[in-house]
């Protein structure tokens, strides 16, 4: 459980620690409200904010052995299930994947299907 806590608390700092590079700077001012608002109202299962609509990224994805993969600069990589949003629905009806980068590595933290519910 502690492990847990941690990892919340590390994919959070991150989020915030990115939030610089992924500003929204009027590029999404025609965006709907109710658009906007789901983005911002997204949670992971774990309970950490996914952020917002300038931090969300629309992806295709594909559904490996009940595992679902995006692509993320041009690599193919597994969405752990701790970041799998299900339950949200999808009001864009395209996948969307939130992520930051880490010490070299990049941790998905949400992930909403296309499809979901």
């Amino acid at each position: 459980m502690r492990r847990l806590a941690q990892l919340a608390l590390l994919v959070c700092l991150c989020a915030l620690a990115s939030a610089a590079l992924a500003v929204d700077r009027g590029q999404f001012e025609h965006v709907p409200p109710d658009i906007r608002n789901w983005f911002k109202s997204v949670i992971a299962p774990n309970g950490v904010p996914c952020c917002d609509i300038s931090d969300g990224h629309r992806t295709s994805y594909d559904v490996r052995d009940g595992v679902y993969w995006v692509p993320i600069q041009g690599q193919w990589m597994a969405v752990p299930d701790r970041a799998v949003i299900r339950d949200h629905g999808n009001p864009i009806g395209e996948a969307v994947v939130w992520y930051v980068h880490h010490r070299g590595s990049i941790i998905i933290s949400c992930f909403v299907p296309a499809d979901a519910v």
